[in-house]
């Protein structure tokens, strides 16, 4: 029998466990790794990020 949405699988409880903790290592790794990413980056580029709202940005035609 193929199963015909998420609900059929979800249905089936001997599933649930192994698909609960398979969500949360999803996650868990994901969170991590994004983490990771953000501490890695080196401080230039966050300095230069957040002063971007304060430059002046000279492509744009201010006499509209």
């Amino acid at each position: 029998m193929i199963p015909q949405n998420v609900k059929d699988i979800l249905g089936n409880s001997e599933n649930v466990g192994l698909l609960q903790t398979l969500a949360m290592f999803f996650f868990l790794f994901f969170f991590l790794g994004i983490v990771y990413y953000v501490f890695t980056r080196p401080k230039k580029h966050y300095d230069e990020e957040a002063n971007a709202p304060l430059e002046d940005d000279h492509t744009e035609d201010k006499n509209i």
